[in-house]
């Protein structure tokens, strides 16, 4: 059983960066692929980023593409999410999650995870 547990949120003007990390424990990370996502009040949850097990292959949704950055330390079990130039649409709960076998969505699909994080706050001032 893997526990993932997000930090690095918090609120910040229009414009900032901020760095979300997810620390596993419980396995090693290294037969997961990890992804990101988000959910804003009223909304569905979002695809934000992912990465393969190794870190060869990275995806990201259309609205955080050139902004935000995803990579892995599996010598840490450490993943990251770097968020520049940062916008008050971007405000949301940020989600790690693990999982080792995806259906026809890929790394896109949310269900197809199979550990999640609690979330971390992130708020974005105008």
């Amino acid at each position: 059983q893997v526990q993932l547990v997000e930090s690095g949120g918090g609120l910040v003007q229009a414009g900032d960066s901020l760095r979300l990390s997810c620390a596993a424990s419980g396995g090693p990370l290294t037969t997961y692929a990890m992804g990101w996502f988000r959910q804003a009040p009223g909304k569905e949850r979002e695809f934000v980023a992912a990465i393969s097990y190794r870190g060869f292959n990275i995806y990201y949704g259309e609205a955080v593409k050139g902004r935000f950055t995803i990579s892995r330390d599996n010598a840490r079990n450490t993943v990251y999410l770097q968020m520049t130039s940062l916008r008050p649409e971007d405000t949301a709960v940020y989600y790690c999650a693990a999982g080792n076998h995806f259906g026809p969505g890929g790394y896109y699909s949310a269900p197809d995870y199979d550990y999640w994080g609690q979330g971390t706050q992130v708020t974005v001032s105008s």
